[in-house]
């Protein structure tokens, strides 16, 4: 009874304890496996916009598609760290642009109709996207038969087929680019120049100062002669703190780094094992079966001119016999043999024309080289013409609304198999030939120029260091890590000969940095780290092997004080160096009635200047001077002034006269000319204003 009744009095006392430990158990587990998404963002998201996240999955695939668009319009396959981290960087404004600028177009309920989204598609203006996707290739204009062509597929395709659902991301994304456009119009046509705007740019451009100075440049007094306080500091600084908004966070990490770059030994090494290939290499009957068994660039054998080929060898192939092979030379980064297979004469361009057959469509090889056979049939017997069956039959449909013509282009435009069959055959002739694009059916259009073209095989082996000489670098960094303490970094650089070199203001994103390349490992743990650590590992970069300090934390906002101190001293120093030279010239302006008696009595040469403008405030042979000429155009003719401390030196002048320039008589085209300026910038300042309104918050440096 007694152990019922104290649970019956203490039971509510009991439940909310253990609801209590249950919680505190949640959250604590939620916080070890989400956690730092409570404060700085989860492990999903790559950022946020006014509280709106980032969803990680969606921003890669943005950035696969950025990056798919890159190779296909550069022709790449690959994509290196920097073109990558640009791409990045690319896709987040972009990103962030969208979704400030979609806030805004919400608020305001700007929306695109049916009948303007046709326009666009269709109209006689069509969008943009539009012209991009469906221009001629030769003369840049909207082709409206593939046009047409296009959108008639597209009503006959089945709801499942893929280009519907591409078709309509694409139709979504002309209608926001649309509604942005909006919304930027509406801003910029609120935009006013008056004739007051109009009249003072007018002025400041054209209206001419003349005048005469004495000056005592800072540099007169060695720095080493002037003692600055920490109060000279915080008082530019307080001055200035605008100056030193930080818009994303930075970091800077020290480093030493260890060369490991081929030995000569490791050059020798890998000469000799190309040069024993020569005796197999001459005696082979099927070259490129050699280049794929022993080449690390598995090139096709293709015709080639001069110019052409590797420099180190074009001159000699183009004047050897069939056979001869030349090597081992190096050239790029590898020792090569070069074989000569074949040499000819041959046409210098040709123009022809093709049909393009799916293998895949067709069913099978035989079927889509019967089908090509029977279109050279046709044509030839004159039943139809080459350009009435390319639009119908081509799966090329850029050159199939042209007939199939492929213009003229000289060797190397094609692929190896495509080019042989034109270039070796005649003017007049059709070709059936396979590639990996499908079967083509080829007229010989015309054929222009002759010169000698030669067939060279070339065998290829990297220089690279061997596992002795990175062994050997890689013992020293690791040596040299051992030793560290996070106070001795400097000291045990010194002591081992290593310079200590510095990547400064590093990103988040960043994957290279003082010289160094494909570092995106350790700029991940620059942005972990803090300051004064060290890298417990050895990071390799390039032929480097590396180790890091975080020397600095450029937090995002305003930089403190002693992030800019060193960026700001040449300023400090100015001002404190300025203190030292007023005296003497209020001394010289005491009782002087002209600028040759300042001069005079300074012990200073009296400069006279002529037609300075305010809109280009420089003072020739001296520098910019804003404060100086600005002060300048608000005095009076053959007044004295007082000291101005400008950014190279104190001066003291006086204006002889002013030109004033004839007066405005068109004063619509100055307002004219000053808004088409400001409307040059009004898109990034405005993504600029509402990007700082909406708080944007980047995690791209931690998850990505």
């Amino acid at each position: 009874m007694g152990i019922m009744g104290f649970l019956r009095e203490r039971f509510g006392k009991i439940v909310a304890i253990t609801i209590g430990l249950a919680l505190g158990v949640f959250i604590v587990t939620e916080v070890v496996q989400y956690g730092k998404s409570y404060f700085n963002g989860s492990a999903n998201d790559v950022g946020q916009v006014d509280g709106e996240k980032i969803d990680r999955a969606d921003f890669d695939k943005k950035v696969e598609q950025s990056v798919a668009n890159y190779k296909q319009r550069y022709g790449q396959t690959n994509v290196d760290p920097q073109a990558m981290s640009y791409l990045q960087e690319q896709t987040w404004n972009q990103v962030v642009s969208l979704m400030v600028l979609q806030k805004e177009i919400d608020k305001l309920g700007l929306v695109v109709g049916v009948d303007e989204t046709q326009d666009m598609i269709s109209g006689p203006t069509p969008n943009q996207m539009i012209l991009q996707n469906f221009a001629n290739q030769q003369t840049g204009q909207l082709d409206r038969t593939a046009l047409n062509d296009f959108l008639g597929r597209l009503r006959v395709a089945k709801a499942e087929d893929p280009i519907k659902a591409s078709w309509a991301s694409f139709v979504n994304q002309m209608i926001d680019n649309k509604k942005d456009e909006k919304y930027l119009a509406m801003i910029k046509n609120g935009l006013y120049i008056n004739s007051l705007d109009a009249k003072d740019d007018y002025e400041a451009k054209n209206k001419l100062v003349n005048f005469k100075y004495v000056s005592v440049d800072y540099a007169s007094i060695p720095d080493n002669k002037v003692t600055l306080t920490d109060g000279d500091y915080q008082s530019y600084y307080d001055d200035h703190k605008n100056m030193f908004k930080n818009p994303r966070e930075l970091r800077s990490f020290d480093f030493v780094a260890f060369d490991a770059s081929p030995s000569k030994d490791d050059s020798a090494a890998v000469k000799e094992q190309v040069a024993k290939l020569i005796p197999d290499f001459k005696a082979s009957t099927n070259d490129s079966v050699f280049v794929a068994i022993n080449a690390e660039t598995k090139a096709p054998l293709v015709y080639q001119k001069k110019g052409q080929l590797d420099p180190k060898i074009d001159t000699i192939m183009l004047g050897a016999a069939k056979g001869f092979v030349y090597g081992p030379y190096f050239s790029n980064g590898s020792f090569k043999l070069a074989k000569l297979v074949d040499s000819r004469f041959s046409p210098d361009s040709v123009k022809a024309r093709h049909i393009l057959i799916s293998i895949q469509a067709e069913g099978s090889p035989e079927k889509a080289l019967a089908k090509a056979d029977s279109l050279k049939k046709l044509i030839q017997s004159g039943k139809k013409t080459f350009a009435e069956l390319a639009p119908i039959n081509s799966i090329d449909k850029q050159s199939g609304v042209k007939g199939g013509e492929l213009g003229t282009f000289t060797r190397g435009q094609m692929v190896p198999v495509f080019e042989d069959a034109v270039f070796d055959g005649k003017k007049g002739e059709f070709k059936i030939v396979t590639s990996q694009f499908g079967v083509h059916l080829v007229e010989i259009e015309d054929q222009k120029g002759s010169s000698k073209v030669v067939k060279v095989a070339v065998v290829d082996k990297p220089l690279e260091a061997s596992t002795k000489t990175t062994s050997a670098a890689y013992s020293k960094a690791q040596a040299f890590l051992g030793n560290l303490t996070k106070d001795n970094f400097d000291a045990e650089a010194k002591k081992a000969g290593l310079q200590v070199k510095t990547a400064e203001d590093v990103n988040g994103l960043a994957s290279s940095g003082g010289g160094l390349e494909n570092i995106r490992e350790l700029v991940r743990w620059a942005f972990k780290a803090d300051k004064g650590d060290f890298r417990e590992q050895v990071d390799q970069a390039g032929n480097e092997y590396v180790i890091a300090r975080l020397s600095q934390i450029k937090p995002k906002g305003i930089l403190p004080l002693d992030v800019v101190k060193k960026q700001i001293t040449p300023q400090v120093l100015n001002i404190a160096k300025a203190k030292q030279i007023l005296p003497k010239l209020e001394s010289a302006l005491n009782g002087a009635s002209t600028i040759e008696q300042v001069g005079q009595k300074a012990g200073i040469p009296v400069t006279p200047v002529q037609n300075v403008v305010f809109a280009n405030p420089v003072v020739p042979g001296s520098a910019q001077e804003n404060k100086l000429i600005g002060a300048m155009f608000g005095s009076q003719v053959n007044k004295l002034s007082k000291p101005i401390e400008g950014d190279k030196a104190v001066y003291v002048y006086v204006v002889e006269n002013f030109l004033n320039p004839p007066p405005l008589t068109n004063a619509l085209r100055q307002r004219e000319q000053i808004a088409q300026q400001l409307l040059q910038r009004t898109d990034n300042a405005v993504l600029e204003a509402l990007k700082d309104k909406a708080n944007v918050k980047d995690y791209r440096a931690k998850v990505l």
